[in-house]
Parts: structure tokens; sequence; C-alpha cells
């Protein structure tokens, strides 16, 4: 069989595996909740009633509530929009600015590509979390600012896949078809080279999707990431770890919405990957 072309068809692929299926499910209730959480939530995340506090799961606070007696249930559906609207930004970021810089250095000259490339390689020598943990703790806890320094530190990712995309079309025979009939070099990279280096660039920033969520909860965890009272999945487990002889429960659920989060994610990008790949896409 050919390899999927279309979305229909990459779609069944990925829901005929039993990962995929669960990731895609996860990964849909996320994305539900972090879009439509005033909906879905309960009650308002921010709303404080003393006299509630730890209160066990019932039918008024369906995950129970903090030390604040602020429903917890609201404060996880809060939190998923708070980890998708920092990993899509700061992967829109590096997406975007990757893609470009691993193209122009596919097409420049060499010593303008070794630069790109050594930019690259001292970007990629800092990891994101220690990179993120020295800039915070100088300039201060800020949400844009995590956006910034983690798209930054995942611009080397899309780059170099960007580059190495780009080399491996740039002379094949509807290129130099373009070429030879006059084609500018800005119509061929957004008419040819873009829609074509799409696919590997999309799996990969659906596999980065799980990192970033990760990086701003542990950023959040220590008190460096989002600032309270904004609900955060990190701030929600470190508030549960501090109370954590008053009620079990908040660490506990907050800990599982942060694993399974992650886990769905990272299933359902994996078997994007399988489904979009052709070695993985051919008959025996």
């Amino acid at each position: 069989m050919s390899p999927p072309t279309g979305a229909i068809p990459v779609i069944v692929r990925i829901l005929s595996t039993v990962g995929g299926a669960v990731g895609a499910a996860i990964v849909l209730a996320v994305v539900v909740a972090a879009v439509f959480a005033p909906f879905v939530a309960t009650h308002d995340p921010d709303a404080i009633n003393v006299f509630q506090r730890f209160a066990d799961p019932s039918s008024a606070h369906w995950l129970g509530t903090d030390q604040l007696g602020r429903d917890l249930y609201s404060r996880l559906v809060h939190g998923a929009t708070v980890a998708m609207a920092v990993a899509l930004a700061a992967i829109g970021m590096a997406l975007t600015i990757g893609t470009l810089l691993g193209i122009a250095a596919a097409l420049v000259t060499a010593r303008i590509e070794r630069f790109i490339l050594i930019l690259f390689d001292i970007i990629a020598s800092f990891p994101s979390l220690v990179l993120a943990l020295a800039v915070v703790a100088v300039f201060g806890p800020s949400t844009v600012l995590v956006v910034i320094i983690v798209g930054v530190t995942l611009i080397p990712h899309f780059g170099r896949v960007a580059r190495a995309q780009v080399l491996t079309l740039k002379n094949a025979p509807f290129i130099e078809a373009e070429r030879l009939l006059g084609a500018s070099t800005l119509r061929i990279v957004f008419r040819h080279f873009m829609p074509n280096i799409a696919g590997p660039l999309v799996v990969l920033a659906s596999m980065d999707i799980p990192v970033v969520i990760t990086i701003e909860a542990g950023l959040s965890f220590l008190g460096l990431g989002v600032r309270p009272p904004l609900a955060s999945w990190g701030g929600l487990i470190y508030d549960g770890y501090s109370f954590l002889s008053d009620s079990k429960i908040p660490v506990i659920i907050s800990s599982a919405a942060l694993g399974l989060a992650t886990l769905g994610f990272t299933l359902f990008g994996e078997a994007l990957r399988d489904a979009v790949d052709p070695r993985l896409n051919r008959d025996p």
C-alpha cells in the first residue's frame, strides 16, 4: 500500500493502533478542556471558600478542593488552558524561526550555512529547563519569558530537520524545472519547499508538546513559571505537596493529570510519526 497522503488516511492509521487511539482520546480531552474551559469547569477556579478546604470528592466538587477551598476539577481544567497556551506559543515560535533558518541554511553560501549551524549547536548545548531556570532567576517569573526561552531552545530541532529536508529537495527535477522557467527563490520556497517539508515538522511539533508542558509545569512547581492565582498544573502539584499532611488527594490528582496529558501527547505524536512515515507504510 502507498503512504497515506491525506488527513483522513492518516487519522485512520492513528486510530487503528491502541496507542494512537488512546493518545488521540487524551489529546482531544485536553484540547476540549483547554478551549472550552469556562464551559467545562463547574466552578470559578479562583473562588475561595476556606470552610470547604480539602473537601473530599463529591457531587458539589467532583475532585475535591484544595487548601483554600477552591474547586480542584475547575483548576485542573483551567490549568489545561495554560499548559496548551504555553506549549503552542513556544512551539509556534520555534517552528517558524527554525524552519526559516533551516531553509536559509540549505540555500545560502557555505560560510553563512556554517554560521547558522554553529548557532544551532550553541543553542542546543543549553538544556531548556536549565536555561529557563537561569534566565527566570535573573529577570523574575514571567509566563511570556518562559515561552520565549523554551521556544528559543527548540529552534535547532526544527531548523536541522528543515535544512535536511530542503537539501534532499533542492536538486530534484521539478525544482530544476521551476528554476529553468524563471521561478524566483521565494516562489520555490513557499510553493514547493514548504508544502513538502511540512509533514516531518508537524510530527516533530506534536512530539515536542509534552516536553514543553513538562517544562512549564516544572518551572511553575518551583515558583518560576505561571504566577498565582492563575491555575497551572505545576502550581497545583506544588500546592498539594505543601499540604501533603492535610490531604493527599490534590497532589495525586494534579500529578495524574500532568502524567496523563504528557502520556497522551507522546502516544499521539508517535502514532502520527508512524502514520506519515513512508517506510512504515509499505506492503511486506
